[in-house]
């Protein structure tokens, strides 16, 4: 890691962490207590309209709070599939664009209410303007409420005693687009608009190059999604170059606010567990082990990028002032290889899948970096709410794989866990591995599966491996080349994304429901702290054995055996 790499990181952690802070505080005031007293009357009366009753004799238990998620978010699917189907008839459709095939629209609807926001289209040339914002931009932001939701049930799971209840799921949810992403996302639209991210209902506007040929230029309103976009990791950009596009990406200051937006939310729920729990120290070994495995991941893929490609010898690869050195395919010349190498680590640590560069450009081990995170259940830091319950299983089962090492009952904030609990942990767990390995053997052992691959060999192979991870863990971002808009890719990808989210979701929202009805134990001598370095290295250990492992077999097929045949290649000198 150069100097220019350490700067940048280094700036980026700084200015996340002082914002993240109180966030935290404001994320557990807004998700507990809603609006202060004098206004909650408007709160009561909005919620009366849509028949939602507030207050503690109305929460919900786990399986009434599960039942009211996943219904919510069919809803969503039906909508969202709904007005794809219908957008040739609709308002605000300058362009004139027609319904896309009801295979594409499913995979799209799943995409959008899972967080995922898998995008086989490319946005500007399929959605319209009414497309983009009623349905597309509105699950951007129920789907990282979604999210946050679960993480905030979880945690009340974890701090209260001999509970039956977690809180009212659709309370939950508007207060955490009500009160936390809609005023987020309209001061950072604000700031992209201030940096030339266009905002506007125009039709396509067509200019003459400098060559003197005609160019289409799409419009739309683009800083308002993108906000959303970033905050809720969503990733799913208007434009299909997303944020490598200079209407949505214009200015380097631009682009680190879009890396600054896909952490902060995933930050600040950090230290709202340790607010809620009583003790900060909790909060703060989740987000040490975060940005402990997050630093590492961007050291490694800005080193195999600035390292360049081995078969190149003819090729003058050093940095110079007349050129930019290392690996440039794939990147944006604006931003350079350490801000996309950055961004890449950025958008895969967390569930967003925003991307300023070509991930199938990277180098093998620059691109396995990117796909290993995904794969890790993105806990480095994560997507909204998503981020910080992945955690929060491993740190259980952290502490269960320490008390049998001692021989102790394990117990995690006072709480005792028992057979039950560790069931659905490793439900959760299991989840996606399962998903990820079996469609992609599936995809490369049928005919319809192996006629997207773009590139032959470990390549395609990474490149389908890749879509899968990113699918079943809710990413949304593309290895690239691999040809997914066909029948196959989009069924396939929506029932791997659907059950991606909500199968891990429901043990988590039975773990959390088993954890409120137990009485929280005194601490003894016995009791491993949880709050101590020794932890953050258990849980980080926790989460490269168990997540990392499970992965070793299918990546030694993909970039690491592309890695080894570069490296003989470069020998050899052929």
């Amino acid at each position: 890691m150069n100097i220019q790499a350490l700067g940048q990181v280094t700036l980026f952690l700084v200015v996340l962490f002082a914002l993240a802070q109180p966030l935290g505080r404001y994320l557990v005031a807004a998700m507990e207590k809603g609006l202060p007293a004098k206004a909650a009357s408007i709160e009561t009366k909005l919620f009366s309209v849509f028949g939602i009753k507030s207050g503690a004799a109305h929460e919900m238990n786990w399986i009434s709070y599960t039942v009211a998620i996943i219904l919510f978010n069919l809803l969503g699917v039906l909508a969202v599939f709904g007005i794809q189907m219908l957008q040739g008839h609709l308002p605000f459709n300058p362009q004139h664009f027609g319904a896309p095939t009801w295979d594409s629209s499913l995979n799209t609807a799943v995409s959008f209410v899972t967080n995922t926001d898998w995008q086989g289209y490319g946005g500007e040339s399929t959605m319209s303007h009414f497309t983009q914002m009623t349905a597309l931009t509105v699950q951007n932001f129920v789907s990282a409420a979604t999210g946050l939701a679960v993480a905030f049930a979880l945690i009340r799971g974890l701090v209260r005693r001999s509970s039956k209840t977690l809180g009212n799921a659709w309370v939950d949810i508007w207060r955490g687009t009500v009160y936390v992403l809609a005023p987020l996302s309209i001061i950072i639209a604000l700031l992209f608009v201030g940096q030339g991210v266009i905002q506007n209902f125009s039709p396509d506007v067509s200019v003459a190059t400098l060559q003197g040929a005609k160019q289409t230029l799409a419009m739309g309103p683009v800083a308002s999604q993108e906000a959303i976009m970033m905050l809720g990791t969503n990733g799913g950009g208007f434009f299909n170059a997303n944020a490598a596009h200079p209407f949505a990406n214009p200015t380097p200051f631009s682009n680190f606010i879009h890396m600054l937006s896909i952490f902060l939310i995933p930050a600040a729920l950090c230290f709202a567990l340790g607010r809620m729990s009583g003790d900060q120290r909790q909060g703060g070994v989740i987000i040490a082990a975060m940005t402990l495995m997050f630093v590492v991941a961007f050291g490694v893929a800005v080193h195999a990028e600035l390292a360049g490609n081995p078969l190149l010898t003819h090729t003058d690869q050093v940095a110079s002032a007349l050129q930019a050195g290392g690996n440039m395919e794939g990147k944006e010349t604006r931003f350079g290889i350490v801000t996309s190498s950055l961004f890449a680590v950025i958008t895969t640590a967390a569930s967003c899948g925003a991307v300023n560069g070509m991930h199938d450009s990277f180098t093998p081990m620059g691109g396995m970096v990117p796909m290993l995170l995904i794969q890790l259940g993105e806990v480095v830091f994560g997507g909204v709410g998503a981020g910080l319950y992945s955690m929060l299983l491993y740190a259980l089962l952290a502490v269960f794989i320490a008390g049998l090492m001692i021989g102790r009952t394990p117990e995690y904030l006072g709480k005792k866990i028992e057979a039950f609990d560790m069931k659905m942990v490793v439900i959760g767990m299991l989840v996606t591995p399962l998903l990820v390995l079996v469609g992609t053997a599936i995809a490369v052992m049928t005919e319809a599966g192996r006629a997207g691959i773009a590139n032959p060999q470990a390549h395609g192979f990474s490149e389908i491996l890749y879509a899968f991870s990113s699918a079943a863990n809710n990413n949304g971002s593309a290895f690239g080349g691999l040809s997914a808009n066909t029948p196959f890719y989009n069924l396939t990808l929506a029932f791997v994304m659907f059950f991606g989210r909500f199968g891990m979701i429901v043990p988590v929202l039975a773990l959390a429901g088993s954890l409120a009805n137990k009485q929280r134990l005194s601490v003894t001598a016995g009791t491993l702290p949880t709050h101590t370095l020794l932890f953050v290295f258990l849980l980080v250990g926790t989460v490269i054995l168990v997540g990392a492992l499970t992965y070793v077999p299918a990546l030694a097929l993909g970039p690491i055996v592309e890695h080894v045949q570069l490296a003989l290649h470069a020998v050899s000198g052929q």
